[in-house]
């Protein structure tokens, strides 16, 4: 399907990009790399940003296109380890793929459309959702392609 809004195009193509990357960076990756804690116990290791980043890209996808959103268990993003790269792609490649297809959509997008923030039930647009969505993604792909660059 042909995303024909131009909004949606665009937070595609950031999303692919920022997804193909953030791939990238832990294909091939040990899991000493993708389970150290760059600056300490303070820090988030590679596995913990990738299943974080894409659980709350889809999340946020869902909400700014009034689609049903996805269960989730926030805090236990954060304690993620994993046994190889393979593993972390088996979590991640799934939520790449609806984050994917939540935004491959012929349904009109509305960037007024008021939603309910998932996490409080306060209220956002739409376009905030949407733009949340992408911005915190790439936040985090810039987090995962340093630490890569760190851990060699």
């Amino acid at each position: 399907m042909t995303v024909s809004d131009p909004t949606l195009e665009a937070a595609r193509s950031i999303v692919d990009q920022s997804l193909d990357a953030m791939r990238a960076a832990i294909d091939g990756a040990s899991a000493e790399a993708l389970n150290r804690r760059p600056a300490g116990d303070d820090s988030n290791p590679i596995a913990v940003l990738a299943v974080h980043a894409l659980s709350s890209t889809r999340w946020w996808l869902s909400t700014a296109l009034g689609q049903p959103v996805p269960e989730r268990d926030r805090p236990s993003e954060f304690l993620t380890t994993v046994a190889s790269a393979d593993e972390l792609l088996g979590l991640f490649d799934p939520i790449a793929a609806d984050c994917r297809a939540l935004l491959s959509t012929d349904v009109a997008f509305d960037p007024g459309a008021i939603r309910d923030d998932p996490r409080d039930g306060d209220r956002v647009t739409a376009a905030w959702a949407l733009i949340h969505a992408v911005e915190h993604l790439r936040e985090h792909v810039g987090h995962v392609e340093l630490t890569r660059q760190l851990l060699g």
